[in-house]
């Protein structure tokens, strides 16, 4: 099984501010752990360079009148919300991001790798299309979703895992029958969205799920929202290409919020998103890279183990340094799992009347 991952110097040049935590350093340190580990050596890894995205590109999702914006005060530096400035540059530097998703999704269609990691910055679920917020710019895996729908198929599969819900991916999708949106998220946290009744509208109606996680959720939680929620209606679905926003700032020692992932847990959602695909897909599947700020702590580990079970590799080792593992005893909450099932229990009874497999 061939990987293609997809990366570039200049994804370590975008910056708000040296302690912004969406700053360099979380592309920086993972790949210095993967020349670490050996991985760009491997005969199952090829490396795709990207290109800048078309303006026709970016105009599927956004409107003239933001791309505008954004371009014009990148030349000078700007602001759009008190999180989210603009530095002078990252319009291009958001089209790279852009095309870096999009390459990945051309090499896996085009044969050239079974499936692809664009590990892109800046972000972009947060991105609608009429202005960015959140550390995005530009809505990197909407604007690929719809390249993959304008290539030749007709449904795909989003799984957003960011601890964040994928709210402006949401609202691109909301009523689009040929793209099902399913969210796992922290709740409550920024951006205040993605309950369970939030399930689309229009012909799309039934096609977004959020499944609200309670602070302290760990690795068996999110197992069980894969089996008794995600690959359910993934399976029902049938879809012909499976897009993953891979947010990371589920892993214990992010900073700015309150899951309790692992990085062996990053690999074996990974893992079991790689065999949905192959089953339902011939292993179409493509992840982008979202949100995720332990620069040190889990970035290093959990880009490390999503690529190796993405190509097939033994993640059995895959692990933090022992030093951390204080704090996933700290972070980690066993009453988690039992608010967990009730809100497993809630998104059932919205969807059972879209989704057999819960009627």
């Amino acid at each position: 099984m061939v990987t293609g991952i997809v990366f570039h110097e200049e994804y370590l040049k975008h910056e708000q501010s040296p302690t912004h935590p969406e700053r360099r350093e979380r592309l920086a340190y993972t790949m210095d752990q993967l020349r670490e580990e050996g991985i760009f050596d491997s005969e199952n890894i090829v490396i795709l360079e990207p290109f800048r995205a078309s303006r026709k590109d970016v105009l599927e999702v956004h409107t003239r009148e933001y791309v505008e914006f954004l371009e014009r005060e990148s030349k000078t530096g700007g602001m759009i919300d008190f999180d989210t400035n603009i530095p002078v540059g990252v319009f291009e530097r958001a089209l790279l991001a852009v095309g870096g998703a999009i390459r990945a999704a051309e090499a896996v269609v085009d044969g050239e790798c079974k499936n692809a990691f664009a590990m892109i910055r800046p972000p972009g679920h947060h991105a609608k299309p009429y202005i960015g917020a959140g550390f995005c710019y530009f809505n990197n895996m909407a604007i690929m979703v719809k390249w993959i729908l304008k290539n030749g198929f007709d449904r795909v599969a989003i799984l957003d895992w960011d601890a964040h819900h994928g709210d402006g991916t949401q609202e691109i999708f909301y009523d689009d029958d040929r793209v099902l949106f399913i969210s796992t998220h922290q709740m409550p946290l920024y951006p205040g969205t993605g309950y369970p009744e939030e399930c689309g509208t229009g012909k799309g109606e039934g096609y977004t799920v959020n499944i609200p996680l309670p602070p302290g959720t760990g690795d068996e939680g999110y197992m069980m929202v894969i089996d008794e929620i995600i690959e359910p209606v993934i399976n029902e679905f049938k879809p012909e290409f499976i897009a993953i926003s891979a947010g990371q700032d589920n892993h214990f020692t992010d900073p700015i919020t309150s899951l309790a992932l692992t990085s062996r847990g990053y690999a074996e959602i990974m893992r079991r998103a790689v065999e949905m695909s192959e089953r339902l897909c011939e292993g179409r599947l493509v992840a982008v890279l979202e949100g995720g700020y332990s620069v040190e702590g889990a970035l290093p580990y959990t880009n490390l183990g999503i690529i190796a079970a993405m190509a097939g590799m033994d993640i059995s080792s895959i692990r933090e340094p022992e030093n951390y593992l204080a704090e996933l005893m700290w972070r980690k909450r066993d009453s988690a799992l039992a608010k967990l099932k009730a809100n497993i229990e809630d998104v059932k009874k919205v969807h059972s009347k879209y989704w057999d497999c819960f009627g």
